[in-house]
């Protein structure tokens, strides 16, 4: 089966760079409610990012704002998910390149029981070329 390829709203965070700091935050975001369909992390300079994906973008947001967490405006990704097989992620990045597009970063995984999951960026500006390229919906 191929992947399934969507728009997903996704927001990022800058924090100090240092231990604990993911799971006071992840902790804030659970004790409100909030379900994370994908969360990435990295250094970026001398802090540290976080991206969210929330499932429920409205309820997302209400919670960010209460809890004073200061996250960006809204942008885009891309979540893809289908059967974890040989090369299921390459042809969804194949479609981008046959399409001239970069990728600025992809996370993916195996989600166990036969499935992967990856969650995929690309600018701004090639966004609506992607999703297109993508079939995404």
């Amino acid at each position: 089966m191929a992947a399934s390829v969507k728009v997903v709203p996704y927001y990022k965070m800058e924090t100090p760079n240092k231990a604990g700091e993911a799971a006071k935050v992840l902790s804030q975001l659970k004790d409100a409610g909030v379900n994370l369909l994908a969360y990435t992390a990295f250094p970026r300079k001398r802090k540290a990012q976080m991206d969210f994906v929330p499932e429920d973008n409205a309820k997302f947001r209400r919670a960010a704002k209460k809890l004073g967490l200061p996250v960006s405006e809204r942008k885009n990704c891309f979540l893809i998910q289908g059967d974890d097989r040989v090369g299921a992620l390459q042809e969804v990045v194949q479609k981008l390149a046959d399409a001239g597009i970069n990728i600025t970063a992809v996370d993916a995984v195996t989600a166990g029981k036969g499935r992967f999951g990856a969650i995929l960026w690309v600018k701004e500006e090639d966004f609506r070329k992607a999703k297109k390229a993508l079939g995404a919906k």
